[in-house]
């Protein structure tokens, strides 16, 4: 494994002598960026368009933080047309390279320029609208939220660690039905900012896939008050779960099981979830593009996964189980057919979870070899909404966040042992 450089700050020269000569700001739009050539200039322009029109008395500025991308995504930033009176700067950050670390320059800038509020959105948006830095920034600036998360219907196949195993987690753990708490947009004040940029976290998977996670569940526990802003669909450059997802699987589900660790006081004493109040919404909503999944490579990825870690799951997994999970990947084999029941996905996530903390050897193996069971589970969601639309796939993932909340004593029996 490659061991980055640790640094004292993600900003270089060039963007550290732009905050000065800018002074201070009301608002700062972050958009961390790698090779989006085909989506950058409209999401800096829509930024830039929201701040014009909706927060045009306020002194605002755009910081382009750029992961050292190979197109020209830089170019297309810097191209962007831009009202005169709002300021932009497109910089590499320095660091372990990551989104994490992107926003980590971010949060240092809106430390430095004392911003009031700081908006951050995903470089490769295709549904973006102005109105998203309104409806991000205004509770922030209206002093009515201290962390404001998106709130959009996507794709039913996009966002599956998102449905499968994040919102449970967070709704189940931490007592909040934050919906989309790793969705990438989000609002904050400039105090947790600062939050942000003073923790030691980057050279961890904070510093990669990690960071949504990790600020959405810092918001929480850290007791800052959490809205919703209602921002229509999400339409991005997607990705098939069975080829593109693994990476971001391991840094986000090992960030989100760090957490449990670093909060459990807090988790443990929260009884049940609380909706958590949505904001605002657009006034125009694109239609959702399709997403690709490849069914047969997710069973596959299931069945292959099992075999070859099957020791391991015996290990880590209550016999119980381990005994049902074995007996799914036997019914797939034997009759084609795919069912992961979400009790049983409930608890294997759980016994995930509990282990990590006591987990002696590799941590990373071990948030590994769950990686399979998530394809299979991801696998027979794909199957059983297959003739649904969206919002009807919405009312199957609600059913599986219930089903976490309601199994969280199974977790809370493991840890009172543990203690």
């Amino acid at each position: 494994m490659k061991v980055f450089r640790k640094f004292q700050t993600a900003l270089r020269e060039n963007l550290s002598e732009w905050i000065k000569k800018l002074g201070e700001v009301d608002v700062l739009v972050g958009i961390p960026s790698f090779n989006s050539e085909d989506t950058i200039d409209d999401v800096v322009s829509s930024c830039a368009l929201g701040l014009k029109e909706y927060l045009g008395k306020m002194r605002s500025a755009i910081i382009i933080s750029d992961g050292g991308s190979l197109d020209d995504t830089r170019e297309r930033a810097n191209q962007a047309k831009l009202p005169d009176d709002v300021k932009r700067m497109v910089a590499i950050y320095r660091g372990m390279p990551g989104k994490g670390t992107s926003f980590r320059a971010i949060f240092e800038a809106a430390k430095l320029l004392k911003a009031d509020c700081c908006v951050v959105v995903d470089s490769d948006l295709k549904s973006i609208s102005p109105e998203w830095v309104k409806l991000l920034a205004s509770p922030i600036l209206e002093k009515k939220a201290g962390f404001v998360a998106p709130y959009y219907l996507r794709h039913k196949y996009d966002g599956s660690i998102t449905n499968h195993i994040v919102y449970p987690m967070t709704r189940a753990l931490y007592g909040k039905q934050v919906r989309q708490p790793i969705g990438g947009d989000f609002g904050f004040s400039g105090e947790l900012a600062v939050f942000y940029a003073g923790e030691d976290v980057w050279q961890t998977d904070v510093a990669q896939f990690g960071i949504d996670i990790w600020m959405t569940t810092s918001a929480i526990n850290e007791g800052y008050s959490i809205l919703q802003a209602d921002l229509g669909t999400k339409i991005h450059e997607t990705k098939d779960p069975s080829i593109d997802l693994a990476p971001m699987f391991h840094q986000v589900i090992s960030t989100l099981f760090f957490l449990i660790g670093k909060y459990e006081k807090n988790w443990m004493s929260v009884d049940k979830s609380q909706k958590v109040e949505t904001v605002g919404n657009v006034s125009q909503t694109p239609k959702l593009e399709s997403v690709p999944v490849s069914l047969n490579k997710l069973k596959a990825e299931f069945v292959d996964g099992f075999h070859h870690f099957e020791p391991l799951y015996q290990q880590v997994l209550s016999h119980q189980n381990f005994s049902e999970l074995k007996s799914k990947v036997e019914n797939l084999e034997k009759k084609g057919e795919l069912d992961f029941p979400d009790q049983l996905w409930a608890k294997i996530v759980y016994d995930f979870a509990f282990i990590y903390q006591t987990w002696s050897r590799n941590r990373r193996r071990l948030v590994d070899i769950l990686t399979p069971l998530y394809f299979g589970k991801v696998g027979a969601f794909c199957n059983q909404v297959t003739d649904m639309d969206s919002k009807e796939a919405e009312e199957v993932i609600e059913k599986e966040a219930q089903e976490f909340e309601k199994l969280k004593p199974y977790l809370l029996e493991k840890f009172k042992r543990w203690d």
